[in-house]
C-alpha cells in the first residue's frame, strides 16, 4: 500500500509539476527562459537580415551615383569632343542679355538680322517649346529653347529637337556660367 501511495505521490508530482520542475532541479533552463532565448536569437537573426538588406541598398545607391557621374562625365566629354557642340558663352564675347536662368539651353539658331531670329523664335514657339532670344556682346543673336539645369536633359532634347526639324544639325547647347 505504501509503494502504491509512494508511486501515486510521484505520478501527480509528474502530473502536476511537469518537466519544468525536475528541469530547475538539474540546474537547466524551463520552458519559459527557452522561449525568451528562442524569441531573443529570432529578433536577432532579423536584425541581422534587415542590416543586410539596408547594406544591399547602400550598395546599389552608390553604384548607380557612381554609374551617373561616369555617364555625366563620358556625355560632356562626347559632347566637347563634337566641335562646337557645348559654347561658353564668353568664345562669343559674353552675352549682351541678363544672365539666362537655367544653366544649359539648346541653341537652334543663331543670326545677324533680327527679323530672322524672330521668324525662328515663332516656328520654335508655334512647336510647344519655350523660346527665347539671347542676344551676344558680338552682335550674333541666338535662338535658345528648352532651358534646363541637368545637361544630360539638354543632350536628350538636343538630340529629339535635331530629329523633329526643330534644331539643324550645327545645333549646340549653351552653357551658361
Amino acid at each position: 500500500m505504501k509503494r502504491a501511495a509512494l508511486l501515486s505521490l510521484c505520478a501527480v508530482t509528474l502530473l502536476a509539476t511537469g518537466c519544468d520542475f525536475f528541469r530547475s532541479l538539474a540546474g537547466r533552463p524551463t520552458s519559459k527562459e527557452l522561449e525568451v532565448k528562442r524569441l531573443e536569437m529570432e529578433r536577432i537573426q532579423e536584425e541581422i537580415r534587415m542590416q543586410a538588406r539596408l547594406d544591399s541598398l547602400e550598395e546599389v545607391r552608390r553604384q548607380m551615383a557612381d554609374s551617373l557621374a561616369a555617364l555625366e562625365t563620358h556625355l560632356l566629354d562626347s559632347l566637347s569632343q563634337i566641335k562646337g557642340t557645348i559654347l561658353n558663352p564668353s568664345k562669343l564675347g559674353g552675352l549682351y542679355t541678363t544672365r539666362l536662368d537655367a544653366r544649359y539651353s539648346i541653341i537652334v539658331g543663331a543670326f545677324r538680322t533680327r527679323s530672322y531670329a524672330e521668324r525662328k523664335l515663332k516656328q520654335c514657339s508655334d512647336a510647344g517649346y519655350t523660346a527665347t532670344i539671347v542676344s551676344f556682346r558680338n552682335g550674333l543673336l541666338a535662338v535658345s529653347v528648352c532651358p534646363s539645369d541637368s545637361l544630360s536633359e539638354t543632350a536628350r532634347k538636343l538630340r529629339e529637337l535635331r530629329g523633329n526639324g526643330i534644331c539643324p544639325k550645327d545645333g549646340w547647347i549653351l552653357v551658361n556660367e
